[in-house]
């Protein structure tokens, strides 16, 4: 597995939602999606903060998604 980019949470987000995510509901600063097939991510939400490296592979793991499928989604 090479480095992951860093991304803003709008960014983890959109991808997300191209992964077949749906906005489920957001607490203060943290968004929780869900999936037609019961996976459920959430993602801080912090204007002006890049997502560390460690937490997206914590998301990428809980949403069930490789790093290569994260890259392209994002394209």
């Amino acid at each position: 597995m090479g480095t992951l980019p860093m991304l803003t949470a709008r960014q983890v987000l959109r991808a997300l939602e191209q992964a077949g995510f749906r906005m489920q509901r957001q607490t203060g600063s943290h968004a929780r999606l869900k999936h037609a097939d019961g996976r459920v991510v959430t993602v801080p939400v912090h204007a002006g903060q890049d997502v560390g490296r460690g937490l997206l592979r914590k998301i990428l793991r809980d949403a069930d998604i490789t790093p290569a499928e994260l890259l392209t989604l994002l394209d």
